[in-house]
């Protein structure tokens, strides 16, 4: 989860002149004479452009961490864990107190929000901030690499203007902590496509948990078995997002883009490449709705820089330059069994007949 991907990812994009203005500095968008500063030699994208993110406020964390977890986090900034911790899953594991982790972290989730508003308010058809998508931390707790949960405090703005609000997760893990802020409401569907719970962290998003109360049918989790190729991922998904997105009608579609299902992440057992992920991203291009795009998990870095390029490109509808060809993958043979592949079609078969009637009857 180093940060150094995000840099590689940033400078691949620059490099394949994949945005319309890059200032030398945020705040340098205009020359002396206040005339527009000159655009880079041979770049045409003319509506994209690179925002300097903000913090996150305290107002907007407290739309779903406790005050306690945010003061702990704070105590973490100097790199020294707080005494208590352990009890907020600070300091050990997957979550060390690096210094400045607080201050990275609202950065992170700032830019989230910022996405939001520029979205949410009709400025921009897509945002996509490739640090954020940490969908792991909970109200009051570390956990996997997510010390604050910048998809839920997102939405969470969204929802305070009055959206209504579709969550798709393509990363290896399941989006747990998404899920939890908003297993008991119909306000938000969350729709996570995953490796088994069985076989990897966070152990969780069966098909079965669907969502409790109002939220009942709003909490959609396509698990998928090791080895899952490109063909069958990509099908699970053109099986139950586009009609679980129909029935709900969401205002603004947010999504997490992370790439651990690559073949060759180091601590995933997915097979996919970037023909099964430009598929899917296409997929959402396609939906034509207000899209919030999000970062996520990757741990192989040449495979994060070169896919969220892709992304980028796709969402700029540029993804058919040849220049961007030498990024993408040969095809992989699908190494999944047949009983592997029943197991997919069961839990389809289960989300339509038993859960998208709740949707539709919503």
């Amino acid at each position: 989860m180093r940060p150094e991907r995000l840099r590689l990812a940033f400078e691949l994009i620059k490099e394949k002149k994949l945005f319309a203005l890059i200032p030398p500095l945020p705040v340098a968008m205009l020359r002396g004479n206040g005339s527009p500063a000159p655009l880079e030699k041979g770049v045409t994208l003319e509506n994209s452009e690179l925002i300097a993110a903000r913090q996150v406020t305290l107002e907007e964390l407290l739309t779903f961490h406790t005050a306690d977890y945010i003061e702990a986090l704070k105590e973490s900034d100097s790199g020294r864990p707080p005494e208590n911790g352990s009890v907020f899953g600070l300091g050990y594991g997957d979550n060390p107190c690096f210094k400045g982790v607080f201050e990275w972290s609202s950065f992170v989730t700032g830019a989230s929000v910022q996405a939001a508003e520029l979205v949410s308010s009709g400025k921009k058809d897509i945002a996509f901030n490739i640090g954020g998508g940490l969908h792991h931390a909970m109200r009051g707790k570390a956990s996997g690499f997510c010390y604050i949960n910048d998809p839920v405090v997102a939405i969470n703005h969204l929802l305070k203007q009055g959206k209504r609000v579709a969550y798709v997760d393509i990363d290896a893990h399941h989006g747990d902590g998404v899920q939890a802020a908003f297993y008991d409401t119909d306000k938000v569907l969350t729709i996570s496509l995953h490796e088994s719970g069985e076989f990897l962290f966070p152990g969780t998003g069966f098909p079965e948990d669907s969502g409790a109360g109002q939220g009942r049918g709003y909490s959609i989790n396509l698990p998928f078995p090791p080895d899952t190729g490109d063909e069958l991922f990509a099908r699970g998904f053109e099986e139950i997002v586009p009609p679980f997105i129909e029935a709900y009608k969401p205002d603004i579609l947010v999504t997490q883009l992370g790439v651990d299902t690559f073949a060759s992440d180091p601590i995933t057992h997915l097979r996919l490449t970037t023909n099964g992920f430009e598929t899917m991203v296409k997929r959402f291009r396609s939906m034509n709705l207000p899209w919030v795009a999000l970062g996520g998990g990757g741990y192989d870095m040449d495979n994060v820089k070169r896919a969220w390029t892709l992304a980028w490109a796709i969402m700029n509808e540029a993804e058919d330059r040849e220049d961007l060809i030498e990024l993408r993958d040969a095809p992989l043979k699908e190494k999944t069994s047949a009983a592997q592949r029943k197991s997919v079609e069961e839990a389809v078969r289960y989300l339509k007949k038993e859960v998208l009637p709740l949707v539709r009857g919503g």
